[in-house]
């Protein structure tokens, strides 16, 4: 770190050349008099609340020579009214804090710089996210502003054993990561595993956030789809994880928090599960699990008993498909599989006031044309109809994709071993979930494997709190 000289025109200077403030328009030197002394004031435009910085220099400016103090420690005491000061004494403080947007005061006769923390940034309100609904409970979530998070945490748990811990990564961005943990209740191993790892980090930027954060601390397998961590954009459901010993992981500029370590069972849980009566909440808690399975089975289950009829039930004979199969039914599968992700990705691009109509437009339109021309049938249509609503009975966007993936394997070992791809193809679901380690090394299926019936009871079934 260079500290900083006690020649008042060589840091200005210094400081000028560094942040190039004749080129960059948004960073402003603004020259005061402060008790009949010239002072330099830098500060990012935009980044400052003007109301309060007005107010602080129209302090400074009824300021007279004989009150102002020998020192920058005493004259933060004495002669600033404000409550986040800080006197900084290297460079790199400067530099990040100016950064950040804290404006930077430098008196002559003064060693060092002060660091007046009224910064502000642009932020959306805090609304309810639009993946994490729930029917009942609170409407808040997490924005792009890491302290109004680190608020909303604060302000559900309200306890002096809460800890949230500030980090930096990245050589250019120098991201803000905040840990936020109970001192009595967290696992130290896993936080000092954790601390560690984010100290290490030797890149020049977060260019994505929190999904840059993510694959840096937990650098795994690429073609294992299923999620190493906990997503959420709640408040609500981070606070309740950091109550249960969790670690909850807040990323600047990022409107959800990781929540580590974590289980598949801990994933597939939802907001929904807590805010209605235990026995509602273990039926929609089952009924979710329930339909996960189906919608990974479902389809290479009916392309298993069309290649084989004669293994149908005589109970489940309406299930034959009746019409011509002009085109392979491997293929209608993977092509509904890839024309419904290009649904989905025109319905994200597509403005709101026409997502209504152009979602009509192509699920009855173009599926009954679809039909009626010979290019699927309709069970199959039917079958991939309910596999595309089943997606959404998830909020875990990644653990959705798990499954696709994982079912187009599945389909394809049964279009080429019949039983035995089918079987196979379990099997390597299994090797999967069974090769997927959490961050802090702990089975992916844990409760069930290892097997501990009281935590798998409460992940299966809600008990009463």
């Amino acid at each position: 770190m260079k500290k900083l000289s006690d020649n008042y025109e060589e840091n200005l200077s210094g400081l000028r050349r560094i942040l190039d403030t004749d080129r960059n328009f948004d960073i402003l030197e603004k020259h005061l008099l402060i008790a009949d002394r010239s002072a330099s004031l830098f500060f990012i435009d935009g980044l400052v609340k003007d109301d309060i910085l007005e107010k602080i220099l129209e302090y400074f400016y009824s300021l007279k020579p004989e009150d102002l103090p020998a020192s920058l420690e005493q004259f933060q005491v004495q002669s600033l009214p404000y409550i986040e000061t800080e006197v900084l004494t290297d460079m790199d403080d400067v530099l990040k804090n100016l950064l950040s947007g804290v404006p930077c005061l430098f008196l002559p006769g003064m060693s060092g710089c002060l660091a007046i923390d009224c910064r502000t940034y642009p932020a959306r309100s805090v609304e309810e996210p639009l993946k994490d609904r729930t029917l009942r409970g609170s409407r808040d979530g997490f924005v792009e502003t890491v302290v109004f998070n680190t608020a909303l945490i604060r302000r559900r748990i309200r306890s002096p054993k809460l800890c949230m811990e500030m980090q930096t990564a990245g050589e250019s961005t120098q991201t803000d990561i905040v840990l936020c943990y109970m001192q009595d209740r967290v696992d130290m191993a896993c936080l000092r595993k954790l601390k560690n790892r984010i100290q290490s980090i030797s890149v020049d930027a977060l260019t994505m956030n929190q999904e840059s954060l993510s694959e840096l601390l937990l650098p795994g397998h690429w073609f294992n789809p299923f999620p190493k961590f906990h997503l959420t954009e709640r408040p609500d459901t981070a606070a309740a994880s950091i109550l249960e010993g969790n670690i909850v992981v807040l990323v600047d500029n990022s409107p959800s928090a990781i929540i580590l370590p974590t289980s598949l069972f801990a994933i597939t849980e939802e907001a929904n599960d807590y805010y209605f009566p235990p026995i509602t909440g273990t039926y929609l808690r089952l009924s979710r699990f329930l339909i996960m399975i189906m919608s990974l089975i479902l389809t290479p289950l009916f392309l298993l008993y069309m290649q084989h009829p004669e293994w149908i039930p005589p109970t489940l004979e309406f299930i034959k498909i009746q019409d011509t199969v002009n085109i392979p039914l491997i293929w209608q599968f993977l092509l509904l599989e890839l024309a419904i992700d290009g649904l989905r990705l025109a319905a994200i691009h597509t403005p709101d006031m026409l997502s209504t109509p152009l979602s009509v437009i192509a699920g009855l339109v173009i599926g009954e044309f679809a039909v009626n021309s010979g290019w699927f049938n309709a069970e199959v249509m039917l079958y991939m109809a309910f596999v595309t609503i089943a997606n959404y009975s998830q909020s875990n966007v990644e653990l959705n994709y798990a499954i696709k993936f994982m079912r187009v394997l599945l389909l394809l070992f049964t279009c080429w071993f019949s039983l035995a791809g089918f079987i196979g193809g379990l099997l390597v679901i299994a090797a999967c979930l069974l090769g997927c380690r959490t961050f802090s090394g702990h089975q992916y299926l844990y409760p069930l494997i290892p097997f501990h019936w009281d935590t798998l009871k409460r992940q299966l079934f809600r008990v009463k709190l």
